[in-house]
């Protein structure tokens, strides 16, 4: 695998990404993750449910899965890596229901150029069409999504290799 590149752009918009989330979420959002599922309307809850057993299938041992800031968030968690540019864990994966479509954020992709053009290649052979900004990929039904090309790119990134490049990303 290339090696992952992260910039200091990369982390200004997971910066700017948390603190917007921040502002848009509610003390009333759900804890936990079943809660947090249980809270969608049906056809939602279906959408959601789909991708989240693509990650959880794919999802290298280590990260933990948690509800924050409103979303289902896969994270390294504070004890593995407690010095983060924040003081909030590292962000690996993360699915959110925005009120008008759902978002599924792959934050290696945004960093990784190999990565990027694996997703789109991944999507253009399955015939589907990639809404996506700088790591987040904007759906409304997970047959939206080549979920094989997500799962494999879930999968890619270990803990302790995810920490590397957020140490080596911070170093610069």
């Amino acid at each position: 695998m290339a090696l992952v590149r992260l910039s200091r752009d990369y982390i200004s918009s997971c910066l700017t990404e948390e603190r917007d989330m921040a502002r848009a979420g509610s003390s009333s959002s759900p804890s936990t993750v079943s809660a947090f599922v249980g809270s969608l309307p049906a056809q939602r809850r279906a959408e959601v449910e789909q991708v989240l057993s693509t990650v959880r299938r794919h999802l290298p041992a280590g990260y933990e899965e948690v509800v924050s800031k409103g979303m289902v968030v896969y994270q390294v968690p504070l004890e593995r890596y407690p010095d983060t540019y924040n003081g909030h864990p590292l962000w690996y994966v993360c699915l959110a229901s925005e009120k008008s479509y759902l978002s599924l954020d792959l934050m290696p992709v945004y960093g990784d150029k190999a990565l990027a053009s694996r997703l789109n290649e991944g999507f253009r052979v399955a015939g589907k069409k990639l809404r996506m900004g700088k790591a987040c990929i904007h759906f409304d039904k997970a047959d939206e999504l080549a979920l094989d090309v997500i799962g494999e790119i879930v999968a890619m990134i270990s803990v302790d290799r995810w920490v590397q490049i957020a140490q080596a990303a911070r170093r610069r």
